[in-house]
């Protein structure tokens, strides 16, 4: 009882440091909020509202990441319409979701979206590749998000098969437009990339 009483007696007379209290960082109060907060590279997205993460990459699927990403990458420096980015590289589309899409196409005349943190606003295209962890919200609630927002073209890439389904957005809403193996035939650039 006498530690109390000289505790309690201690801790009256110390002085508040007003400054170190006014450093200490509120915590945050929406899973936006913690979203922003985690360290750059951390792969985490937040799908309706709900942080994601998963580990990284099996290696089939880096190696088809590549290869798209590459045959791309090569038709734009001959036909520079646009930019693209690689994963992890994150979409904004609004405080509920941030993707981070495997690979991602802005044309040049909504370049403007794009800032330091990422991409503010919907891609011209999307492409995912599927993984075990995450495939199925690339499926649903990612593509729901994708049409809502306006990404005019979305490709699906199962990595081991090399199947890949392409839909092109009418009216709010996805349509199949092609489904192949290898082949990645794309209507917003009108061309063929193998993979």
């Amino acid at each position: 009882m006498h530690f109390l009483c000289f505790l309690y007696r201690f801790l009256i007379n110390l002085p508040i440091n007003m400054e170190a209290i006014a450093t200490i960082p509120r915590p945050p109060k929406t899973m936006f909020e913690v979203f922003e907060s985690l360290p750059e590279g951390t792969l985490a997205q937040l799908i309706n509202n709900q942080l994601v993460m998963s580990p990284a990459p099996s290696d089939t699927h880096q190696k088809v990441l590549m290869d798209i990403s590459n045959r791309i990458y090569n038709f734009l420096e001959k036909n520079p319409i646009g930019v693209l980015r690689i994963a992890p590289y994150d979409v904004y589309f609004d405080r509920r979701n941030a993707f981070q899409p495997d690979i991602v196409f802005i044309v040049n005349e909504r370049k403007t979206l794009i800032r330091e943190n990422g991409l503010q606003g919907a891609p011209d295209l999307a492409i995912e590749i599927l993984s075990p962890n995450t495939g199925k919200y690339d499926l649903e609630d990612k593509m729901e998000v994708y049409a809502a927002n306006g990404v005019q073209e979305y490709w699906i890439v199962e990595p081991h098969e090399k199947r890949a389904k392409g839909y092109w957005l009418v009216k709010d809403e996805y349509h199949l437009f092609a489904e192949e193996e290898g082949v990645l035939n794309s209507k917003l650039f009108k061309k063929k990339f193998k993979f």
